[in-house]
């Protein structure tokens, strides 16, 4: 059985449990994790449509020969003089969908074409993908884990190659250019390159500038690549010769979030309470007000997905989840600091995929 048959198949079950006749994706990372790959997404209407017993591509003519390359899965074509409709009606006919259905919309498709698909099933009950095809992504199997371990370790190149290019006079840029490089040099795509010096480093997503480093700065790297469809995700810490005051302090406390998360997070535990976890040490530190963000995120086929860390997820976490855990602690116009690692959850809890440490390195001035 192929890799889509099986999730074919798992989705189908997971439309079973929760009521559901029909998921609709439209191209995007959804339909990519389905199939392998998702057709050309312009305006013209391209939808992926799976019922309990078959599937269906509602698919613009432009893209049918090139698509079909890709896929032996039933094609409804549309030319641009006729317009979707017809061929929309056919495709529901062809799965059975029909008035009162309950249908699973892909929550990042266009607008227009959901509206298409619900103004064609008049009285349909619509959700999103949160139970169906979002829940099974969640969870990867050994081929997704294989992919993003070997990103891991591609991004503990690039921050290497980055910290070693850190010295006063040189340029954020200039050291994102290097981690750009050294991405490349391993056959990854650069996603991000986040380099913040010294004040700026208190802005977590701070663009990248031409601002010089100097001895006495704190920087926060954080960086990601893509190969073979899949990303990394990663932050580490550096300075300048020697720390700034209270820098030390603060570095500790943020350590000891990452330690007291990694313990928290288990298979049945919710988000919130790894969260919780890494906030309460900091705010027990006294710097709760500039833990300005959640602890985490998913990783997958996106850089960001489900499940996320947040203070008020109640999602369940399980084995195979991927996910960030990266508290922070940002002082303005002082310094930020942020740790971050990617884990995926085994049955006795994290497992770190970087083999980067997290200790502070310390570059000359």
């Amino acid at each position: 059985m192929t890799q889509t048959a099986i999730r074919l198949k798992n989705l189908r079950a997971a439309m079973a449990e929760t009521g559901t006749d029909l998921v609709v994706l439209g191209p995007g990372a959804h339909m990519h994790w389905l199939l392998g790959f998702h057709p050309h997404g312009d305006e013209r209407p391209c939808l992926l449509m799976i019922g309990r017993e078959h599937e269906v591509f509602l698919m613009p003519a432009l893209n049918a020969q090139g698509t079909r390359a890709e896929t032996d899965i039933a094609f409804c074509e549309w030319a641009d003089e006729n317009g979707p409709d017809a061929a929309l009606k056919q495709a529901l006919n062809r799965i059975g969908a029909k008035g009162a259905v309950k249908v699973v919309l892909d929550e990042t498709m266009r607008a227009d074409f959901a509206l298409l698909v619900l103004g064609a099933l008049p009285g349909a009950r619509h959700d999103f993908t949160l139970d169906t095809v979002g829940a099974l992504r969640m969870r990867k199997d050994a081929g997704e884990y294989a992919k993003l371990k070997e990103n891991a370790l591609i991004d503990d190149r690039a921050m290497q190659a980055g910290l070693a290019a850190l010295k006063p006079g040189v340029s954020e840029l200039e050291i994102a250019d290097v981690i750009r490089a050294e991405f490349g040099k391993h056959g990854a795509k650069p996603e991000f390159t986040i380099v913040g010096s010294g004040p700026n480093g208190a802005f977590p997503h701070h663009a990248t500038g031409n601002r010089k480093l100097q001895a006495g700065d704190a920087v926060v790297i954080d960086i990601g690549g893509r190969k073979d469809g899949f990303p990394s995700d990663m932050t580490r810490m550096a300075v300048i010769g020697h720390a700034p005051e209270g820098y030390d302090e603060v570095h500790a406390i943020v350590e000891r979030a990452v330690s007291a998360a990694l313990a928290a997070a288990r298979p049945g535990v919710k988000a919130m309470d790894v969260d919780a976890a890494a906030r309460n040490v900091i705010a027990g530190a006294g710097y709760g007000e500039y833990f300005v963000h959640r602890l985490g995120h998913g990783l997958g086929i996106e850089v960001h997905e489900p499940p996320y860390l947040t203070s008020t997820s109640q999602s369940v976490l399980d084995e195979g989840m991927v996910f960030s855990i990266e508290p922070g602690i940002y002082l303005p116009g002082r310094f930020g600091l942020r740790l971050e690692d990617i884990v995926i959850l085994r049955a006795d809890g994290p497992e770190i995929l970087s083999s980067l440490p997290r200790d502070l390195h310390v570059a000359p001035a």
